[in-house]
């Protein structure tokens, strides 16, 4: 049963002696006096320069301290909210109300949470804030995630020759994947680290909280708007697509979409968040937004240097155990090895078909390790992510369209017609395809690129 909680807080923040690391402290409060208390903590690879205003360093690590607390508020899911550090003014408390209720989406569907008057920040009457402007250098500040969108990104760049700088933010320890993955690109990126308070994972592994998905990405604009104001970017660049403004489901008459945090909807409230309320010399976008996942795929495949050292399989990345150099894959082959894709979740069983629709299946079974077409087990969840089963598989995903598609041209090829999950595409959805060059033509749509950056 979970703690009746009583009110959360938002206690303070500091900026430690070291000027590298920022602590995040919080409390909740429990009906009978009890109370916990939680420290987060951001620790970054050089200090923060002296030259920075007070007013910009306070503007940026008021909103980190907020969007950082999310991991901590969502353990009891407390209707009373208090801001200590100072009054949120009505527009700003309504965006952090958006962030807590839509980037909570996925985790209010999976506890079977009402959240309809449940998230609530306070305001002040009259309150006054202002952002503060500073001298931005003309440069990037690009994320790196060790998956082919930041890379397809990080080669527009190159090609663009315009100057960027990568940045890892890594949680709790490092990830080994991206650690080689950027030995390999020469990239020398700065290395972020994020220390999630241990108490968390004592509490979830008691089943007595809370627990669930987090809009991650939205805590990496937070953090990656802090570095680019300590060194002096004026551009923080993501690559999140098109794709992830598609949701899931719909939940007490809410969209859930468990990619939020990247969706357009979600950029363009930081982007005048931070306009308003942070700096207007800091600018936050995604240079993929106008392009599909197919088509980020197609753009992809014309680097196959990074074939062997990429995934895009999140278990890769689990917080409270370190990084291994590969993913244990057991459960659907029989058999134990060693992979960057597990091979049996949402990510890889997408993403073997994407690539499969423009590489050979030698390439396929070279980067994976084997057929994932072949194995039964997969065909539910084919079925889930071509829309005719159950919900979209809450992960970072394609639309159903773009899957369609997928598989369209991986049928074409003839090198996968005799697996399960092709017999099942056959079966029921081919012989319902109607005019699918106007669907290919739709789904590799892409907008302009039209960053003055590049």
């Amino acid at each position: 049963m979970i703690s009746q909680a009583a009110s959360f807080s938002f206690d303070s923040y500091k900026i430690e002696g070291d000027r590298k690391t920022l602590s995040f402290l919080y409390t909740q409060d429990f009906e009978g006096g009890r109370t916990a208390t939680f420290k987060d903590q951001i620790i970054l690879p050089e200090p923060i320069s002296t030259k920075i205003s007070t007013d910009l360093l306070n503007n940026i690590l008021h909103s980190l301290h907020i969007m950082l607390g999310i991991s901590y508020w969502k353990m009891y899911c407390s209707k009373e909210l208090r801001v200590e550090t100072r009054q949120l003014t009505h527009d700003e408390a309504e965006f952090w109300n958006a962030v807590y209720t839509k980037g909570l989406g996925e985790f209010y569907y999976r506890n079977e949470i009402d959240f309809r008057q449940l998230v609530s920040f306070p305001h002040g009457q009259n309150v006054l804030m202002r952002s503060v402007s500073f001298p931005s250098a003309n440069r990037s500040l690009v994320g790196i995630a060790g998956g082919k969108d930041s890379l397809v990104t990080l080669e527009l760049f190159k090609r663009a020759k315009k100057e960027f700088t990568g940045a890892v933010i890594e949680t709790n320890h490092p990830y080994r994947l991206i650690r080689d993955l950027d030995k390999r690109i020469h990239l020398s990126p700065l290395y972020i680290r994020h220390i999630l308070d241990q108490k968390i994972h004592a509490l979830n592994e008691t089943g007595l909280v809370y627990n669930g998905h987090v809009p991650v990405s939205a805590m990496y604009a937070f953090i990656m708007i802090l570095v680019a104001a300590a060194y002096d970017y004026r551009y923080v660049v993501v690559s999140n697509e098109k794709s992830a403004n598609i949701g899931n489901v719909i939940y007490h008459g809410m969209e859930v979409n468990h990619q939020w945090s990247k969706s357009e909807e979600f950029e363009l409230l930081l982007r005048d968040h931070i306009k308003t309320y942070i700096t207007p010399d800091i600018t936050y976008f995604s240079l993929l937004r106008s392009m599909t996942e197919i088509k980020i795929v197609g753009e992809f495949v014309k680097y196959p240097q990074y074939f062997q050292y990429f995934s895009s399989c999140n278990k890769n990345f689990n917080v409270f155990k370190r990084s291994l150099d590969s993913v244990r894959l057991i459960g659907i082959t029989g058999k134990a090895g060693r992979t960057k894709w597990c091979g049996q979740c949402p990510k890889c069983a997408f993403m073997f078909l994407m690539l499969s629709a423009f590489l050979s299946k030698e390439s396929m079974i070279t980067i994976f390790g084997q057929n994932l077409f072949e194995h039964e087990k997969l065909v539910p969840l084919y079925r889930q992510l071509l829309g005719i089963e159950d919900t979209k598989p809450f992960d970072c995903v394609g639309t159903f369209e773009e899957v369609t598609v997928a598989f369209y041209m991986a049928y074409k090829t003839g090198a996968y017609n005799n697996t399960p999950v092709m017999h099942m595409f056959e079966k029921l959805v081919l012989p319902e395809l109607r005019d699918v060059n106007k669907l290919k033509r739709h789904v590799f749509e892409i907008g302009d690129i039209d960053i003055k950056i590049l």
